[in-house]
């Protein structure tokens, strides 16, 4: 494996143009795009790749070269999760199919389980804390697995009318699920009992911030990317004020659903798009910041070939009376296919493009 020189990324003011910056190549895929990739909560600075070639790769940033690569499927691998509590365990998805491993079997690991309840390829994995296990496929169909008993728990249909294209667990709802598809629609769900809780037109991919800000944001086709107040949104109807129409598109920055009246303290919805420097193609993938103040940025990469940080809290709260501020525009060359954050202080940020190695660099 070589290593190109690591270049600093330090934040400044909004950049007028991307930004070219030199990473650090991590080589282990053999062939093809690397498709996905995850950073470990547990052991800062380890990475899991998964790629085209059905191989995943672990690396730790403070070496050089590849720790482990397992020849998972004989096909492009699509999506790759760690087990929550115990990460020498990981999902991954190929094909209709998940498989698990136990990483400390070393390269000659085989599945431990696999799971066949999808019936179209399978997009995005997620697992929950209590072991539920969710697949998006092209059907626009989730099923939900229930990992301690090894069967499947529920289906979660008719919300999309197209291919569903991620899904994830909402941390601080146990039985919340949030689902993102082609149709342009972001659908909730409480999936104990398989049904949607409300639906919101124009979302492709999505990443979830608990904490202060219980929030949920939004890669979208267009280019923009949207982050959505979930409470405000999972709130009963009686408490949100009279009804509003839930499948436009925000043309402003910051949007307050309710009343119009303005003693609210804070945006329900905040909008970033290319006229704050946003991507001018696809957004294909959406993450909050693990590194420093977690949460604090939100990065997103697109089909334009670019990785974009954005200081996005400053924006959602209308005391601050301030927008969103694009603080880091980096041009990567190639179309963003999956990105990630790690809670280190350099080589934080993680970007999988068409090409074959995972390019890392530092923002600090």
């Amino acid at each position: 494996m070589s290593e190109a020189e690591s270049a600093a990324v330090v934040p400044g003011p909004a950049p007028e143009a991307a930004a070219e910056r030199k990473p650090r190549r991590l080589r282990g895929h053999k062939k093809g795009a690397v498709t996905c990739c995850v950073a470990s909560s547990a052991r800062p600075g380890v990475v899991a790749s998964a790629g085209e070639d059905g191989c995943l790769c672990w690396f730790d940033l403070r070496t050089k070269d590849v720790l482990l690569t397992i020849e998972a499927a004989n096909k492009p691998i699509s999506s790759v999760c760690f087990k929550p509590g115990n990460e020498d365990f990981v999902y991954a998805s190929a094909g209709n199919e998940i498989l698990s491993f136990d990483v400390r079997m070393g390269p000659q690991s085989k599945p431990l389980e696999t799971y066949n309840y999808n019936r179209d390829e399978i997009n995005q994995i997620a697992v929950s804390s209590k072991g539920f296990l969710a697949a998006a496929d092209d059907s626009g169909d989730v099923k939900i697995v229930n990992t301690t008993q090894k069967c499947l728990y529920k289906r979660l249909r008719e919300a999309h009318t197209s291919i569903c294209s991620t899904v994830q667990f909402i941390p601080w709802r146990p039985w919340t699920a949030i689902t993102g598809g082609l149709d342009s629609k972001l659908a909730a769900w409480d999936f104990s009992k398989g049904r949607a809780l409300f639906s919101i037109d124009y979302v492709s991919e999505e990443g979830i911030l608990g904490g202060f800000y219980k929030v949920c944001a939004v890669a979208r086709g267009d280019g923009a990317v949207d982050v959505v107040d979930l409470e405000y949104e999972l709130a009963p109807a009686k408490s949100k004020g009279p009804p509003r129409t839930a499948t436009s598109t925000m043309s402003s920055k910051r949007t307050e659903p309710g009343d119009g009246s303005s003693n609210q303290s804070q945006v329900k919805r905040i909008h970033l798009d290319f006229t704050m420097g946003g991507h001018t193609a696809a957004v294909s993938c959406v993450a909050f910041s693990a590194f420093g103040e977690k949460g604090k940025f939100l990065v997103s990469g697109g089909n334009d070939a670019s990785v974009k940080i954005w200081d996005w809290s400053k924006g959602f709260s209308s005391e601050t009376n301030s927008d969103a501020e694009l603080v880091l525009d980096i041009d990567v060359k190639k179309k963003v296919n999956w990105l990630c954050t790690t809670p280190t202080d350099s080589d934080n940020l993680i970007v999988c493009d068409t090409s074959k190695v995972v390019k890392v660099y530092n923002f600090r």
